[in-house]
């Protein structure tokens, strides 16, 4: 059955590559929510003033892949423990959230970011709301990594993040040829 979710992990071109490549994820897109303006652009997001968080739209298939799996390679991709910052990225577009698309979501959500906080002994400021708006990011920002893999920000930020995804979640990831191709 296919399901969503929105996710915000800090910067959106780095959990986009690593949702991209799970089994069971149909797509993986950027984009903003969570604002009050309509078709936001990067630079009124980046501004601050328009409350848009930026997010990848995950669609999957449950089936295939359950959401406490997405919930802990979300957790994995950021730390949920920092307001509005994600390392050297830091503002509110760049807060922790999860836009859920159903009860059972929201329920699932909640239940894992109390077992987390437990065990990190510190507070997680994982946004969890209804699902907005899906904005859709401009297109050069899909596939930022596979299109910019040189890119210092990739280099530096990206990679290392996919590369402790590809190892911790190994058997979830599609065939290592497509893992990473356009979505």
């Amino acid at each position: 059955m296919t399901a969503a979710v929105l996710f915000g992990g800090g910067c959106f071109w780095c959990i986009e590559p690593a949702f991209s490549a799970l089994k069971g994820v149909s797509l993986s897109q950027a984009g903003y929510s969570g604002g009050t303006t309509p078709y936001p652009t990067y630079e009124q997001v980046c501004s601050q003033k328009t409350g848009h968080i930026e997010v990848v739209q995950v669609r999957y298939d449950s089936d295939v892949i359950d959401f406490e799996t997405l919930l802990k390679v979300f957790f994995s991709l950021h730390d949920p423990t920092t307001l509005d910052r994600q390392g050297h990225d830091i503002g509110s577009q760049y807060a922790s959230a999860i836009f859920y698309t159903t009860a059972e979501q929201q329920n699932q959500a909640a239940a894992y970011i109390k077992k987390l906080e437990e065990k990190l002994q510190k507070p997680v400021v994982t946004k969890l709301q209804p699902a907005q708006v899906f904005w859709p990011a401009e297109p050069e920002h899909y596939n930022y990594y596979l299109n910019n893999s040189f890119a210092p920000y990739s280099v530096n930020v990206i990679q290392p993040k996919l590369r402790a995804f590809m190892k911790n979640f190994e058997p979830l990831i599609k065939d290592p040829r497509e893992a990473l191709k356009k979505t």
